[in-house]
Protein backbone atom coordinates (compact mmCIF):
# COMPACT_ATOMS: atom_id res chain seq x y z
CA UNK A 1 0.00 0.00 0.00
CA UNK A 2 1.16 3.45 -0.94
CA UNK A 3 2.80 5.57 1.84
CA UNK A 4 0.78 8.06 2.93
CA UNK A 5 1.39 11.98 1.80
CA UNK A 6 1.21 15.53 2.97
CA UNK A 7 -1.00 17.59 0.41
CA UNK A 8 -2.19 20.78 0.72
CA UNK A 9 -5.24 22.33 -0.62
CA UNK A 10 -6.79 25.71 -1.97
CA UNK A 11 -10.08 26.30 -1.02
CA UNK A 12 -12.09 29.41 -2.39
CA UNK A 13 -15.74 30.76 -3.58
CA UNK A 14 -17.34 33.72 -3.90
CA UNK A 15 -20.53 32.45 -5.61
CA UNK A 16 -23.89 31.37 -3.17
CA UNK A 17 -23.02 30.61 0.29
CA UNK A 18 -19.16 30.71 0.13
CA UNK A 19 -18.54 30.33 4.12
CA UNK A 20 -21.08 27.06 3.86
CA UNK A 21 -19.91 26.55 0.44
CA UNK A 22 -16.26 25.78 1.88
CA UNK A 23 -17.59 23.98 5.46
CA UNK A 24 -19.11 21.63 3.39
CA UNK A 25 -16.59 21.33 0.95
CA UNK A 26 -13.93 20.63 4.11
CA UNK A 27 -16.28 17.67 5.23
CA UNK A 28 -16.16 16.30 1.84
CA UNK A 29 -12.10 16.61 1.63
CA UNK A 30 -12.35 14.86 4.85
CA UNK A 31 -14.47 11.81 3.19
CA UNK A 32 -12.01 11.71 0.11
CA UNK A 33 -11.02 7.86 -0.26
CA UNK A 34 -7.78 7.19 1.60
CA UNK A 35 -7.51 10.40 2.99
CA UNK A 36 -7.69 12.22 6.08
CA UNK A 37 -8.05 16.12 6.78
CA UNK A 38 -5.45 16.79 9.35
CA UNK A 39 -6.29 20.52 9.62
CA UNK A 40 -7.44 23.53 8.07
CA UNK A 41 -6.93 27.27 8.59
CA UNK A 42 -9.00 30.03 9.23
CA UNK A 43 -11.80 31.80 6.91
CA UNK A 44 -10.07 34.08 5.16
CA UNK A 45 -11.65 37.03 2.65
CA UNK A 46 -10.00 38.25 0.05
CA UNK A 47 -10.74 40.28 -2.79
CA UNK A 48 -10.80 38.69 -6.61
CA UNK A 49 -6.80 38.23 -8.07
CA UNK A 50 -7.24 38.38 -12.02
CA UNK A 51 -10.95 37.90 -11.42
CA UNK A 52 -14.23 39.62 -10.90
CA UNK A 53 -16.92 39.18 -8.88
CA UNK A 54 -17.44 39.37 -5.26
CA UNK A 55 -15.16 39.09 -2.58
CA UNK A 56 -13.72 35.36 -1.82
CA UNK A 57 -13.44 33.05 1.36
CA UNK A 58 -10.72 31.35 1.12
CA UNK A 59 -8.78 29.07 2.99
CA UNK A 60 -6.60 25.90 3.21
CA UNK A 61 -6.81 22.33 4.03
CA UNK A 62 -3.53 19.48 5.18
CA UNK A 63 -4.60 16.61 4.04
CA UNK A 64 -2.51 13.00 4.47
CA UNK A 65 -3.30 10.97 1.74
CA UNK A 66 -2.33 7.42 0.07
CA UNK A 67 -4.28 8.56 -3.14
CA UNK A 68 -1.77 9.57 -6.15
CA UNK A 69 -1.38 13.51 -6.80
CA UNK A 70 -3.89 12.58 -10.33
CA UNK A 71 -6.50 10.76 -8.24
CA UNK A 72 -6.64 13.75 -5.77
CA UNK A 73 -7.26 16.24 -8.07
CA UNK A 74 -9.72 14.42 -9.71
CA UNK A 75 -11.53 13.47 -6.10
CA UNK A 76 -10.84 17.06 -5.70
CA UNK A 77 -12.57 18.35 -9.32
CA UNK A 78 -15.40 15.75 -7.92
CA UNK A 79 -16.39 17.94 -4.95
CA UNK A 80 -16.29 21.35 -7.10
CA UNK A 81 -18.80 19.59 -9.60
CA UNK A 82 -21.01 18.23 -6.70
CA UNK A 83 -20.87 21.90 -5.42
CA UNK A 84 -22.00 23.01 -8.89
CA UNK A 85 -18.67 24.40 -10.52
CA UNK A 86 -18.65 25.99 -13.74
CA UNK A 87 -15.78 26.97 -16.18
CA UNK A 88 -17.60 29.41 -18.56
CA UNK A 89 -13.89 31.19 -18.63
CA UNK A 90 -10.86 31.28 -17.37
CA UNK A 91 -10.88 33.02 -13.30
CA UNK A 92 -14.43 33.18 -13.42
CA UNK A 93 -16.45 34.20 -10.75
CA UNK A 94 -17.27 30.28 -8.99
CA UNK A 95 -19.08 28.22 -6.34
CA UNK A 96 -16.44 26.26 -5.21
CA UNK A 97 -12.69 26.38 -6.69
CA UNK A 98 -10.06 23.34 -5.30
CA UNK A 99 -6.70 23.96 -5.76
CA UNK A 100 -3.87 21.02 -5.01
CA UNK A 101 -1.04 23.46 -4.10
CA UNK A 102 1.56 21.06 -2.89
CA UNK A 103 1.81 17.31 -2.69
CA UNK A 104 4.60 16.03 -0.34
CA UNK A 105 7.96 17.29 -1.96
CA UNK A 106 6.72 16.30 -5.40
CA UNK A 107 7.03 18.60 -8.52
CA UNK A 108 4.41 17.79 -10.79
CA UNK A 109 4.54 20.04 -14.34
CA UNK A 110 1.49 17.78 -16.75
CA UNK A 111 -0.82 18.93 -18.97
CA UNK A 112 -3.47 18.55 -16.20
CA UNK A 113 -1.88 19.30 -13.34
CA UNK A 114 1.46 21.95 -11.92
CA UNK A 115 2.51 21.15 -8.58
CA UNK A 116 3.82 23.32 -6.14
CA UNK A 117 0.97 25.84 -7.61
CA UNK A 118 2.17 27.82 -10.49
CA UNK A 119 0.77 30.96 -8.42
CA UNK A 120 1.05 29.67 -5.16
CA UNK A 121 3.66 32.36 -4.18
CA UNK A 122 1.55 35.51 -5.79
CA UNK A 123 -1.17 34.78 -3.53
CA UNK A 124 -2.18 36.52 -0.28
CA UNK A 125 -5.17 34.30 0.08
CA UNK A 126 -3.29 31.51 -0.87
CA UNK A 127 0.41 32.13 1.64
CA UNK A 128 -1.68 33.83 4.78
CA UNK A 129 -4.03 30.66 5.56
CA UNK A 130 -0.93 28.25 4.05
CA UNK A 131 1.38 29.72 6.67
CA UNK A 132 -1.13 29.23 9.28
CA UNK A 133 -1.33 25.63 8.64
CA UNK A 134 2.33 24.92 7.61
CA UNK A 135 4.66 27.49 8.08
CA UNK A 136 7.26 25.95 6.90
CA UNK A 137 5.98 26.33 3.31
CA UNK A 138 5.92 29.95 3.52
CA UNK A 139 8.73 32.27 3.12
CA UNK A 140 8.57 35.49 4.75
CA UNK A 141 9.84 37.37 1.54
CA UNK A 142 6.64 36.09 -0.09
CA UNK A 143 4.62 37.53 2.56
CA UNK A 144 5.82 40.81 2.28
CA UNK A 145 5.57 40.58 -1.43
CA UNK A 146 1.83 39.74 -1.18
CA UNK A 147 1.73 42.47 1.81
CA UNK A 148 -0.51 44.81 -0.86
CA UNK A 149 -3.65 42.54 -1.47
CA UNK A 150 -6.91 42.83 0.40
CA UNK A 151 -7.34 39.79 2.65
CA UNK A 152 -8.42 39.52 6.48
CA UNK A 153 -9.78 36.43 8.58
CA UNK A 154 -13.28 36.41 9.09
CA UNK A 155 -14.13 36.40 12.80
CA UNK A 156 -14.80 33.03 14.36
CA UNK A 157 -18.23 34.39 15.56
CA UNK A 158 -19.07 35.18 11.74
CA UNK A 159 -19.25 31.70 10.81
CA UNK A 160 -21.97 29.52 11.45
CA UNK A 161 -21.89 26.75 13.86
Amino acid sequence: MREPVTACIGLGANLGEPVRTLQQALLAIGGLPRTQLVRASRFYRSAPVDAGGPDFINAVAVVETRLDAMQLLAALQGVEAAAGRERPYRNAPRTLDLDLLLYGAARIDSATLTVPHPRLRERAFVLLPLAEVLPDAVDARDLDAVAGQRIAPLPPASLPA
